[in-house]
């Protein structure tokens, strides 16, 4: 096996927005970007300082998520002008990182 340079994005929405599905099928169908995970969290805030939580009493429909997907760096720059479209200035997070390959 050997290691292969790819930028990590992370991209913060919320529930609320109805992004998720949306962003999925583009990085799926459009994009073909090497793999995708969104992650559901129990609480956070962001610039506004509205906290977004749940409890049993109260579940919210408005709660945070979390977009994460990988590719070579040179695609993930293509990947992310098409982003920008779609998601608002300061909400996408990108760092190097290596994956592991045949």
């Amino acid at each position: 096996m050997r290691r292969q340079e790819v930028r990590m994005v992370r991209i913060y929405l919320t529930e609320g927005q109805h992004l998720m599905r949306e962003l999925v099928e583009l990085l799926h169908d459009r994009e073909r970007v090497r793999g995708v995970t969104v992650f559901r969290g129990i609480a956070g805030f962001g610039n506004s300082g509205a906290l977004h939580t749940t409890s049993l009493v109260d579940l919210s429909l408005d709660l945070p998520l979390v977009l994460e997907f990988f590719d070579t760096p040179e695609r993930v720059e293509q990947v992310l002008a098409t982003l920008d479209e779609y998601v608002e200035p300061g909400h996408t997070v990108v760092w190097p990182a290596q994956a592991t390959i045949d």
